[in-house]
């Protein structure tokens, strides 16, 4: 049955209404009927073909979230009308050393939703088993569809560094990303300072959990932050005065960024050498760190703040998103 989308044809492009036929469904695949699908700037990103490998027609949408809709005859441990979420990544080739240890996310032949594969603005989507992850009972589908990107670049990190209780945290940029991992971090129990340009958002950021507030611009906040973080979190695309940054670490702190600068970072090798400290990239989850962080996010009451929007007004949708004024994702609703 041919699947209903909305595409963009051409880069920058208006989505418009789009029909393609999803061929037979392979044996370790899922059809998922979409209700709800998140709006990134990585959606924006490949429509404008930003990274320049964006192939038209481009169906976006990697933060999908709906029904169990058709079963290939190999998939196991999941059930027709189970509400699943699939984010960036949509298959990989399970074989490889890195997926037989829970790590798809390194597999050289992963693939991704909504690159050369058509993704979740639309009526109904494909992936690999594995990456339809099953939605805890407590997690309503509008706010579990933001996690599925947004969520995960943020928590993973914080699962792969080890963040516990005792860790002196700090999220630079309350947005999209960034409010979501403030409530992660207060909901481990960590001391948490909000970094923001200015000091607009500190009521805001306090009221996601952030004990402390740092702005930036104009001011000397962030130098009398010296040697006071164990684990900084960088959500903004933007270049930083990165040294400053990293004198804001404790030894053997590390500072994570999710966000991708302007321009290539340089940084001092002294910096990090003299108290090994570490500069890092983040990403996206693997489905089993996906899945643990769906479950603490039902269980720790970790919300996104939304704005709704119905799939048929897709471009209104998007023009919100390049505004930039959204509080503080889009999500779209069947």
């Amino acid at each position: 049955m041919p699947i209903s989308a909305y595409a963009a044809k051409a880069p920058k492009g208006r989505l418009e209404s789009f029909t393609y036929d999803a061929g037979p469904l392979g044996p370790r695949e899922v059809e998922v009927k979409v209700t709800h699908c998140g709006i990134c700037h990585s959606d924006q990103a490949m429509i404008d073909n930003d990274w320049q490998f964006s192939a038209y027609p481009l169906v976006p949408g990697h933060e999908v979230v709906g029904t169990v809709a058709a079963l290939g005859a190999d998939v196991r441990g999941l059930a027709l009308g189970q509400r699943v979420g699939i984010g960036w990544q949509c298959g990989s080739c399970g074989e490889c050393e890195f997926c037989r240890v829970g790590h798809e996310t390194y597999c050289a032949k992963e693939r991704d939703t909504i690159v050369h594969h058509h993704g979740g603005f639309a009526d109904r989507v494909r992936a690999d088993a594995n990456f339809a992850i099953p939605l805890p009972d407590g997690l309503d589908s509008a706010q579990a569809a933001p996690l599925l990107c947004a969520g995960t670049t943020v928590f993973t990190p914080m699962l792969h560094h080890g963040v516990t209780a005792n860790t002196r945290a700090a999220v630079v940029g309350i947005g999209g990303l960034g409010h979501l991992a403030v409530q992660f971090l207060a909901q481990m129990g960590c001391e948490v300072t909000a970094i923001s340009s200015t000091h607009d958002k500190d009521d805001e950021a306090r009221g996601f959990g952030a004990t402390h507030f740092i702005a930036t611009k104009g001011t000397d906040e962030l130098k009398k932050a010296a040697s006071r973080f164990d684990f900084i979190l960088n959500t903004v695309p933007a270049d930083l005065p990165w040294g400053d940054y990293l004198a804001a670490l404790r030894p053997a702190g590390k500072l994570v960024t999710v966000g991708v600068p302007a321009s290539d970072v340089k940084l001092s090798a002294f910096q990090l050498i003299g108290q090994e400290k570490s500069f890092c990239g983040g990403r996206t989850g693997s489905p089993a760190e996906i899945a643990t962080m769906f479950n603490f996010a039902a269980r720790r009451g970790v919300h996104a703040q939304i704005e709704k929007f119905p799939m048929k007004d897709i471009n209104a949708a998007m023009d919100r998103v390049r505004t930039g004024k959204m509080r503080y994702r889009v999500v779209l609703e069947a």
